[in-house]
């Protein structure tokens, strides 16, 4: 179950950055340009905000254990993308984003399995 849990860390840590380099790096118009249209809802430093977490918590995810200071960040790390992907889903709900709604739904059950195993019966 480690190495799955590893796995999983990898699969959103790589997902996450990519998407949250996209928002810190992009416009907020061109990200409305290139199909996010939730942007156009949300001033630009929160967009640059939210992307700095997903970020960070890209890092978290897999920094800390594989360095082994302070591990537990790792769990925390998918924690908080638990957080964020509960926010995707009401934000992408309330515009009637269906397709949105059901990536999201499956990247907070990935975030919510790591997070369960490394608090819990696979910590660190």
């Amino acid at each position: 179950m480690d190495i799955a849990l590893w796995v999983l860390a990898g699969l959103l840590a790589a997902a996450f950055l990519a998407a949250g380099a996209m928002k810190i790096a992009q416009p907020r118009e061109k990200l409305v340009a290139s199909g996010m249209g939730w942007a156009e809802n949300f001033p630009p430093g929160q967009i640059k905000a939210i992307g700095v977490l997903e970020v960070l918590a890209s890092i978290g995810l897999i920094v800390p254990p594989l360095v082994g200071i302070a591990p537990v960040l790792a769990p925390l790390a998918a924690a908080g993308l638990v957080l964020v992907m509960i926010g995707a889903i009401v934000v992408h709900a309330r515009r009637g984003e269906t397709p949105q709604v059901g990536v999201n739904v499956a990247l907070l059950i990935l975030a919510a399995v790591v997070a369960w195993g490394r608090f819990g019966p696979y910590a660190f």
